[in-house]
Protein backbone atom coordinates (compact mmCIF):
# COMPACT_ATOMS: atom_id res chain seq x y z
CA UNK A 1 0.00 0.00 0.00
CA UNK A 2 1.44 3.80 -0.57
CA UNK A 3 0.50 6.48 1.70
CA UNK A 4 -0.13 8.72 -1.23
CA UNK A 5 -3.24 6.74 -2.46
CA UNK A 6 -4.83 7.46 0.81
CA UNK A 7 -5.33 11.01 0.36
CA UNK A 8 -8.86 10.69 -1.60
CA UNK A 9 -11.55 10.81 0.70
CA UNK A 10 -14.33 9.06 -0.58
CA UNK A 11 -14.20 5.11 -0.75
CA UNK A 12 -17.36 3.27 -2.50
CA UNK A 13 -16.46 -0.15 -0.23
CA UNK A 14 -14.91 -0.38 3.51
CA UNK A 15 -10.97 -1.31 3.67
CA UNK A 16 -8.23 -2.14 5.42
CA UNK A 17 -6.88 1.29 6.75
CA UNK A 18 -3.50 2.77 6.26
CA UNK A 19 -1.43 1.33 9.58
CA UNK A 20 1.31 3.17 10.92
CA UNK A 21 3.17 2.29 14.01
CA UNK A 22 4.08 5.04 15.87
CA UNK A 23 7.19 4.70 16.79
CA UNK A 24 8.11 7.89 18.48
CA UNK A 25 11.37 7.99 20.05
CA UNK A 26 10.99 4.22 21.35
CA UNK A 27 14.94 3.33 20.19
CA UNK A 28 15.91 5.61 23.12
CA UNK A 29 18.81 7.26 20.93
CA UNK A 30 20.25 3.07 20.13
CA UNK A 31 20.01 2.15 16.25
CA UNK A 32 19.81 -1.35 17.37
CA UNK A 33 16.68 -0.72 18.95
CA UNK A 34 15.75 1.78 16.09
CA UNK A 35 16.55 -0.90 13.66
CA UNK A 36 14.48 -3.89 15.87
CA UNK A 37 11.14 -1.76 16.01
CA UNK A 38 11.48 -1.26 12.08
CA UNK A 39 11.77 -5.07 11.55
CA UNK A 40 8.94 -6.21 14.27
CA UNK A 41 6.52 -3.23 12.76
CA UNK A 42 7.14 -4.95 9.15
CA UNK A 43 6.26 -8.08 10.93
CA UNK A 44 2.88 -7.35 12.56
CA UNK A 45 2.03 -5.71 9.70
CA UNK A 46 2.51 -2.14 9.93
CA UNK A 47 2.31 -0.59 6.31
CA UNK A 48 4.58 2.37 7.66
CA UNK A 49 6.53 3.45 10.61
CA UNK A 50 6.45 6.84 11.69
CA UNK A 51 9.35 7.86 14.39
CA UNK A 52 9.88 12.11 15.94
CA UNK A 53 12.65 14.06 15.48
CA UNK A 54 13.41 17.12 17.51
CA UNK A 55 16.21 18.89 19.37
CA UNK A 56 14.86 19.70 23.54
CA UNK A 57 16.31 23.16 22.95
CA UNK A 58 13.86 24.01 19.89
CA UNK A 59 11.00 22.06 21.30
CA UNK A 60 10.08 22.74 24.94
CA UNK A 61 11.39 25.42 27.62
CA UNK A 62 13.39 24.02 30.33
CA UNK A 63 10.45 24.73 33.05
CA UNK A 64 7.39 23.09 30.89
CA UNK A 65 5.29 20.52 32.99
CA UNK A 66 4.60 17.36 31.75
CA UNK A 67 1.33 16.00 30.51
CA UNK A 68 1.64 12.61 30.80
CA UNK A 69 0.58 9.65 33.43
CA UNK A 70 3.91 10.58 35.56
CA UNK A 71 3.01 7.26 37.52
CA UNK A 72 4.06 5.38 34.39
CA UNK A 73 7.32 8.22 32.65
CA UNK A 74 8.09 9.55 35.93
CA UNK A 75 10.04 12.72 34.34
CA UNK A 76 8.22 15.75 35.29
CA UNK A 77 9.45 18.33 32.68
CA UNK A 78 8.76 18.16 29.03
CA UNK A 79 12.30 19.56 28.37
CA UNK A 80 14.11 16.96 30.51
CA UNK A 81 12.25 13.70 28.81
CA UNK A 82 13.29 14.94 25.32
CA UNK A 83 16.73 15.76 26.02
CA UNK A 84 16.84 12.26 27.08
CA UNK A 85 15.68 10.83 23.28
CA UNK A 86 16.99 13.67 20.88
CA UNK A 87 20.15 12.28 19.78
CA UNK A 88 18.95 10.97 16.61
CA UNK A 89 19.38 12.94 13.48
CA UNK A 90 19.80 13.68 9.91
CA UNK A 91 22.42 10.78 9.66
CA UNK A 92 20.14 8.33 12.19
CA UNK A 93 16.88 9.02 10.03
CA UNK A 94 19.04 8.64 6.85
CA UNK A 95 20.17 5.10 8.44
CA UNK A 96 16.54 3.88 9.84
CA UNK A 97 15.33 4.91 5.98
CA UNK A 98 17.64 2.43 4.63
CA UNK A 99 16.76 -0.57 6.72
CA UNK A 100 12.97 0.55 6.40
CA UNK A 101 13.43 0.50 2.52
CA UNK A 102 15.52 -2.86 3.25
CA UNK A 103 12.85 -4.58 5.01
CA UNK A 104 9.88 -3.02 3.02
CA UNK A 105 8.20 -0.78 5.38
CA UNK A 106 7.45 3.28 4.90
CA UNK A 107 10.09 5.08 6.78
CA UNK A 108 7.88 8.62 8.29
CA UNK A 109 9.22 10.97 10.88
CA UNK A 110 7.33 14.02 12.41
CA UNK A 111 9.74 17.03 12.60
CA UNK A 112 9.02 19.11 15.67
CA UNK A 113 11.48 22.10 13.92
CA UNK A 114 12.08 23.18 10.48
CA UNK A 115 15.69 21.96 10.59
CA UNK A 116 14.56 18.71 10.72
CA UNK A 117 11.95 19.31 8.39
CA UNK A 118 14.22 19.87 5.50
CA UNK A 119 16.46 16.79 5.76
CA UNK A 120 13.18 14.63 6.76
CA UNK A 121 12.00 16.19 3.22
CA UNK A 122 13.93 14.08 1.27
CA UNK A 123 13.38 10.49 2.95
CA UNK A 124 9.29 11.06 3.16
CA UNK A 125 6.34 11.58 0.16
CA UNK A 126 3.75 13.01 3.22
CA UNK A 127 4.81 15.24 6.36
CA UNK A 128 2.91 14.48 9.44
CA UNK A 129 2.21 17.46 11.39
CA UNK A 130 1.55 16.11 15.78
CA UNK A 131 -1.55 17.64 17.44
CA UNK A 132 0.62 20.23 19.13
CA UNK A 133 1.72 21.81 16.25
CA UNK A 134 -2.00 22.49 14.66
CA UNK A 135 -2.43 26.47 15.59
CA UNK A 136 1.49 26.79 14.78
CA UNK A 137 0.55 29.08 11.47
CA UNK A 138 4.52 29.44 10.32
CA UNK A 139 5.45 26.11 11.11
CA UNK A 140 2.65 24.41 8.88
CA UNK A 141 3.38 26.79 6.11
CA UNK A 142 6.81 25.65 6.21
CA UNK A 143 5.57 22.36 5.87
CA UNK A 144 3.23 22.80 3.62
CA UNK A 145 5.91 24.66 1.15
CA UNK A 146 7.52 21.50 0.44
CA UNK A 147 4.52 20.17 -1.61
CA UNK A 148 3.57 16.84 0.13
CA UNK A 149 0.53 15.74 1.78
CA UNK A 150 -0.04 16.56 5.28
CA UNK A 151 -1.27 14.10 7.57
CA UNK A 152 -2.54 16.43 10.28
CA UNK A 153 -4.00 15.08 13.88
CA UNK A 154 -6.74 17.40 15.57
CA UNK A 155 -5.96 16.31 19.43
CA UNK A 156 -7.33 18.85 22.21
CA UNK A 157 -8.54 21.15 18.90
CA UNK A 158 -12.39 22.94 19.06
CA UNK A 159 -13.64 22.42 15.32
CA UNK A 160 -12.94 26.33 15.08
CA UNK A 161 -9.31 25.24 15.24
CA UNK A 162 -8.92 22.59 13.43
CA UNK A 163 -11.11 24.82 10.45
CA UNK A 164 -8.50 27.18 10.59
CA UNK A 165 -5.37 24.91 10.38
CA UNK A 166 -7.32 23.10 7.57
CA UNK A 167 -7.89 26.32 5.92
CA UNK A 168 -4.42 27.13 6.41
CA UNK A 169 -3.10 23.82 4.18
CA UNK A 170 -6.28 23.99 1.69
CA UNK A 171 -4.98 27.77 0.53
CA UNK A 172 -1.45 26.12 -0.12
CA UNK A 173 -2.82 23.54 -1.69
CA UNK A 174 -1.61 20.23 -0.22
CA UNK A 175 -3.75 17.07 -0.12
CA UNK A 176 -4.80 16.69 3.58
CA UNK A 177 -5.38 13.82 6.05
CA UNK A 178 -7.35 14.61 9.50
CA UNK A 179 -6.31 12.24 12.39
CA UNK A 180 -8.73 12.15 15.41
CA UNK A 181 -6.42 12.34 18.17
CA UNK A 182 -7.48 12.31 22.12
CA UNK A 183 -4.44 13.59 23.66
CA UNK A 184 -4.22 12.29 26.72
CA UNK A 185 -1.76 9.75 27.83
CA UNK A 186 -2.55 6.98 27.97
CA UNK A 187 -6.53 7.65 27.04
CA UNK A 188 -9.24 5.79 28.52
CA UNK A 189 -11.14 3.48 26.09
CA UNK A 190 -14.39 5.31 27.01
CA UNK A 191 -12.63 8.90 26.45
CA UNK A 192 -11.77 7.96 22.96
CA UNK A 193 -14.56 9.86 21.16
CA UNK A 194 -14.61 8.33 18.05
CA UNK A 195 -17.37 9.68 17.22
CA UNK A 196 -15.63 12.61 16.45
CA UNK A 197 -14.28 10.54 13.37
CA UNK A 198 -18.31 10.35 11.94
CA UNK A 199 -18.19 14.11 12.82
CA UNK A 200 -14.70 15.18 11.17
CA UNK A 201 -15.76 13.04 7.96
CA UNK A 202 -19.37 15.80 7.97
CA UNK A 203 -17.61 18.57 8.42
CA UNK A 204 -14.75 17.87 6.12
CA UNK A 205 -16.13 15.84 3.45
CA UNK A 206 -12.81 16.42 0.96
CA UNK A 207 -10.58 15.36 2.97
CA UNK A 208 -9.36 11.96 4.23
CA UNK A 209 -10.07 11.07 8.08
CA UNK A 210 -8.04 9.05 10.16
CA UNK A 211 -7.14 8.14 13.84
CA UNK A 212 -4.52 8.53 16.05
CA UNK A 213 -4.90 6.29 19.41
CA UNK A 214 -3.72 6.48 22.70
CA UNK A 215 -5.60 4.02 24.39
CA UNK A 216 -3.92 0.93 26.03
CA UNK A 217 -4.03 -1.83 23.36
CA UNK A 218 -5.70 -4.39 24.85
CA UNK A 219 -8.11 -6.58 22.46
CA UNK A 220 -7.54 -3.45 19.76
CA UNK A 221 -11.09 -3.29 19.36
CA UNK A 222 -10.95 0.70 19.73
CA UNK A 223 -8.58 0.72 16.44
CA UNK A 224 -11.40 -2.05 14.82
CA UNK A 225 -14.58 0.47 15.89
CA UNK A 226 -12.30 3.46 14.07
CA UNK A 227 -12.06 1.60 10.67
CA UNK A 228 -15.87 0.73 10.92
CA UNK A 229 -16.56 4.59 11.85
CA UNK A 230 -14.22 5.22 8.28
CA UNK A 231 -10.89 5.90 9.51
CA UNK A 232 -8.94 5.25 6.38
CA UNK A 233 -5.48 6.13 8.42
CA UNK A 234 -4.63 4.61 11.51
CA UNK A 235 -1.56 5.42 13.75
CA UNK A 236 -0.81 3.70 17.13
CA UNK A 237 2.05 3.88 19.28
CA UNK A 238 4.59 1.31 18.63
CA UNK A 239 7.22 -0.78 20.90
CA UNK A 240 8.79 -4.14 20.78
CA UNK A 241 8.83 -4.61 24.16
CA UNK A 242 5.17 -3.24 26.34
CA UNK A 243 7.05 -4.12 30.07
CA UNK A 244 9.82 -1.00 29.38
CA UNK A 245 9.67 1.83 32.22
CA UNK A 246 8.60 5.31 30.70
CA UNK A 247 8.36 6.83 27.67
CA UNK A 248 5.62 5.92 25.11
CA UNK A 249 6.28 1.60 25.72
CA UNK A 250 3.15 1.45 28.29
CA UNK A 251 0.59 2.27 26.11
CA UNK A 252 2.13 1.39 23.14
CA UNK A 253 1.02 -1.89 21.00
CA UNK A 254 3.52 -4.45 19.81
CA UNK A 255 3.96 -7.27 16.95
CA UNK A 256 1.63 -9.16 17.75
CA UNK A 257 -1.04 -7.08 18.99
CA UNK A 258 -0.82 -5.64 15.60
CA UNK A 259 -0.98 -9.48 13.92
CA UNK A 260 -4.00 -9.60 15.71
CA UNK A 261 -5.45 -6.03 14.81
CA UNK A 262 -5.30 -7.01 11.43
CA UNK A 263 -5.72 -10.75 10.92
CA UNK A 264 -9.85 -9.38 13.06
CA UNK A 265 -9.44 -6.47 10.77
CA UNK A 266 -9.23 -8.71 7.54
CA UNK A 267 -12.18 -11.25 9.51
CA UNK A 268 -14.97 -8.27 9.84
CA UNK A 269 -13.80 -6.58 6.36
CA UNK A 270 -14.60 -9.94 4.62
CA UNK A 271 -17.75 -10.46 6.39
CA UNK A 272 -18.95 -6.74 5.73
CA UNK A 273 -18.35 -7.44 1.62
CA UNK A 274 -18.99 -5.20 -1.17
CA UNK A 275 -21.45 -2.66 -0.72
CA UNK A 276 -23.68 -3.90 -3.42
CA UNK A 277 -27.61 -5.65 -2.73
CA UNK A 278 -27.48 -9.19 -4.50
CA UNK A 279 -27.88 -13.12 -3.72
CA UNK A 280 -24.98 -14.85 -2.38
CA UNK A 281 -24.45 -18.17 -4.73
CA UNK A 282 -24.63 -19.95 -1.05
CA UNK A 283 -27.98 -18.67 -0.64
CA UNK A 284 -29.12 -20.67 -3.78
CA UNK A 285 -30.67 -23.62 -1.97
CA UNK A 286 -32.76 -21.42 -0.17
CA UNK A 287 -33.90 -19.46 -3.04
CA UNK A 288 -35.42 -22.79 -4.69
CA UNK A 289 -36.32 -24.93 -1.85
CA UNK A 290 -37.87 -22.06 0.89
CA UNK A 291 -39.55 -19.85 -1.73
CA UNK A 292 -43.22 -21.00 -2.81
CA UNK A 293 -44.64 -21.64 -6.37
CA UNK A 294 -47.99 -21.19 -7.39
CA UNK A 295 -49.91 -24.71 -6.83
CA UNK A 296 -53.65 -25.86 -7.74
CA UNK A 297 -55.61 -26.09 -4.99
CA UNK A 298 -58.09 -28.75 -7.21
CA UNK A 299 -57.90 -31.07 -10.16
CA UNK A 300 -58.54 -28.45 -12.94
CA UNK A 301 -59.05 -30.13 -16.24
CA UNK A 302 -57.45 -29.28 -20.22
CA UNK A 303 -58.79 -26.43 -21.56
CA UNK A 304 -60.18 -24.45 -18.22
CA UNK A 305 -59.30 -20.66 -17.79
CA UNK A 306 -57.51 -20.47 -13.77
CA UNK A 307 -59.54 -19.23 -11.96
CA UNK A 308 -58.23 -17.65 -8.24
CA UNK A 309 -59.91 -20.21 -6.07
CA UNK A 310 -57.99 -22.73 -8.08
CA UNK A 311 -54.75 -21.47 -6.46
CA UNK A 312 -52.59 -21.48 -3.76
CA UNK A 313 -48.43 -21.15 -3.00
CA UNK A 314 -46.51 -23.92 -1.56
CA UNK A 315 -42.77 -24.38 -1.17
CA UNK A 316 -40.62 -25.01 -3.30
CA UNK A 317 -39.99 -22.49 -6.07
CA UNK A 318 -39.43 -25.18 -9.14
CA UNK A 319 -42.70 -23.77 -10.61
CA UNK A 320 -44.02 -19.87 -11.65
CA UNK A 321 -42.94 -17.46 -8.87
CA UNK A 322 -46.28 -15.77 -7.01
CA UNK A 323 -44.83 -12.75 -8.43
CA UNK A 324 -46.67 -14.25 -11.61
CA UNK A 325 -50.01 -14.79 -9.66
CA UNK A 326 -52.01 -12.35 -11.68
CA UNK A 327 -50.47 -12.86 -15.16
CA UNK A 328 -51.35 -16.66 -14.75
CA UNK A 329 -55.32 -15.74 -13.47
CA UNK A 330 -57.35 -16.04 -16.87
CA UNK A 331 -54.79 -18.25 -18.42
CA UNK A 332 -55.49 -21.83 -20.32
CA UNK A 333 -54.12 -24.95 -18.93
CA UNK A 334 -52.84 -26.90 -21.86
CA UNK A 335 -53.63 -30.28 -19.85
CA UNK A 336 -55.12 -32.17 -16.74
CA UNK A 337 -53.40 -30.94 -13.75
CA UNK A 338 -53.96 -33.05 -10.34
CA UNK A 339 -54.16 -31.10 -7.05
CA UNK A 340 -51.09 -29.85 -5.64
CA UNK A 341 -49.55 -29.71 -8.94
CA UNK A 342 -46.68 -27.23 -9.13
CA UNK A 343 -47.51 -24.74 -11.87
CA UNK A 344 -45.16 -24.64 -14.94
CA UNK A 345 -45.37 -22.12 -18.12
CA UNK A 346 -45.62 -25.44 -19.68
CA UNK A 347 -48.46 -25.85 -18.40
CA UNK A 348 -50.27 -22.74 -19.49
CA UNK A 349 -51.12 -20.64 -22.33
CA UNK A 350 -52.54 -17.00 -23.19
CA UNK A 351 -56.65 -17.43 -24.03
CA UNK A 352 -55.71 -15.27 -26.88
CA UNK A 353 -58.18 -12.48 -26.28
Amino acid sequence: MRINDFFVPEQSELSMPYIIAEAGVNHEGDMDKAKRLIDEACEGGAHAIKFQTYKAETLASKNSPAYWDTTKETTKSQYELFKKHDSFWKKECEEMKRHCDKVGITFLSTPFDVDSAHFLNDLMDVFKISSSDITNKPFIRILCSFGKPIILSTGASSLAEIAQAVDWIEKEGNPLALLHCVLNYPTEDANAALGMIVALRQHFPNHTIGYSDHTLPGSMQILETAALLGARILEKHFTFDKTLPGNDHYHAMDKEDLKAFKKRMTDILTSIGPYTVRSLPEEETARRNARRSLVTKRAVKKGELLKADDLTWKRPAYGIAPSFYDTVIGMRVRHDLDCDHILTWSDLEETGH
